[in-house]
């Protein structure tokens, strides 16, 4: 991420930080490669203060382009896969670069390298422009990871909002995912309590607790 204390939140797009994203970046695979993790999130940075984003949009792209493609080689001898996500400018954060799946599915047609995907967070994707069902198919061969958030308030699937996630599970098993469902959401509660919404999911599904089959056992 940066250097959150002096308002980074990623350096992949930010012109001038391209050292400080490398050196950031080795130490990330460092990481993952110490807890198994073969996916690490490449954030794009915020569009620097006082600049308007039309005028360093071009100077961002090259930036972000030439980052993504030196991840790319790194990420390639690892093994490991970096990931886009783009995050919602309208309620989280007005200044982040990359703002929709549109706009990471461009980066990525422009980087051109198999080991990046596009990390699609249903919250965002909601806020910026909905259309949930048809984005998930169109985007589905570049997705690398799914992470999910109930829209407005970014609590458990279950809790009042706009999304339909049974529904949204039961697309994705169609599309043929196989990978996570990474939970990026503040519980109302604690973390047990929050994951509730998991159990009585399996349930209706007719899985126990863990995701396996009543049948199988």
């Amino acid at each position: 991420p940066g250097d959150q204390e002096a308002g980074e939140l990623g350096l992949a797009a930010v012109p001038g930080r391209q050292a400080a994203f490398r050196q950031a970046l080795k130490a990330a695979v460092h990481y993952a490669r110490a807890v198994g993790c073969p996916r690490i999130h490449v954030m794009a940075g915020r569009v620097p203060l006082g600049t308007e984003r039309a005028a360093v949009a071009g100077e961002m792209e090259t930036t972000f382009i030439e980052n993504l493609r030196y991840t790319a080689d790194l990420l390639s001898q690892e093994d490991m896969i970096g990931l886009l996500e783009p995050i919602n400018n309208r309620i989280t954060d007005p200044r982040y670069y990359l703002n929709t799946p549109q706009h990471a599915a461009a980066i990525l047609e422009k980087v051109g390298r198999p080991n990046l995907k596009l990390q699609l967070d249903l919250f965002h994707c909601q806020i910026m422009d909905g259309n949930l069902s048809r984005n998930l198919e169109t985007y589905f061969p570049l997705i690398g990871h799914i992470q999910i958030a109930q829209v407005p308030g970014r609590h458990e699937p279950d809790s009042p909002g706009e999304l339909n996630f049974p529904y949204l599970f039961e697309l994705l098993e169609s599309l043929g995912y196989t990978g996570y469902v990474g939970c990026e959401y503040a519980p109302k509660g604690d973390t047990l309590e929050g994951l509730g919404w998991l159990r009585s999911y399996w349930e209706s599904r007719g899985l126990q607790h863990g995701g396996t089959s009543k049948a199988a056992k």
